[in-house]
């Protein structure tokens, strides 16, 4: 019986071992970006005393009308994404565009920049996300606002050109929205950026 414990324990082990390499793997090439700002907030809250250091982790919390520096998948490929403004909740921009019942949409305004060598070519409303205070996650719905124009469905921009629009929403009328994040190619490029709303 010794022997046999001996033997599944070395298998858990074996088994655990293989789980966290695979996890190193994955979390490394995932992850390439944003271990610098959340390794530099921990050093910031052990290496100051003062409160200013807990302050100097606030910019890592963006708000709606500040700007964060996205990479995309491909080398070269880089936006600066801005959340300009929200209304919550937004109108339909006509009579016919209405939430379901017991929804209401909120619309985001973002402000795209290609900042990088190549051109930007994607959906932005594909790497858009909404999400509440309790984490429920909402996509974005197709449907004109009153608040303004849409984010075209496919933006093109030259390195240096811009796109604003406005992204919508569909979320049930009691939750509370917390955060917005965006993301390079539909969603799938290793860094996010996100928003705090509240």
């Amino acid at each position: 019986m010794n022997h046999h414990t001996r033997i599944r324990l070395s298998a858990a082990a074996a088994i655990a071992a293989c789980a966290l390499s695979l996890t190193a793997c994955n979390s490394g090439s995932t992850v390439t970006d944003k271990p610098k700002a959340k390794a530099s907030t921990p050093a910031g809250k052990t290496g100051g005393e003062k409160p200013a250091a807990k302050k100097s982790a606030a910019p890592d919390v963006a708000k709606v009308g500040d700007t964060i520096a996205l990479k995309g998948t491909d080398d070269g490929s880089k936006l600066d994404v801005t959340v300009v403004k929200v209304v919550d909740p937004a109108k339909g921009a006509d009579e016919f565009t209405t939430p379901e019942s017991g929804k209401r949409f909120v619309g985001v305004q973002f402000r795209l920049v290609n900042t990088g060598s190549i051109a930007y070519n994607d959906s932005p409303s594909n790497g858009a996300q909404l999400a509440d205070k309790d984490g429920q996650q909402f996509e974005s719905t197709f449907g004109d606002i009153s608040a303004g124009p849409s984010m075209s469905s496919e933006v093109k921009l030259k390195p240096g050109a811009k796109a604003l629009g406005w992204i919508v929403f569909e979320v049930p009328k009691a939750s509370k929205v917390s955060v917005v994040q965006f993301g390079m190619d539909s969603g799938f490029a290793e860094q996010t950026g996100e928003w705090k709303l509240s």
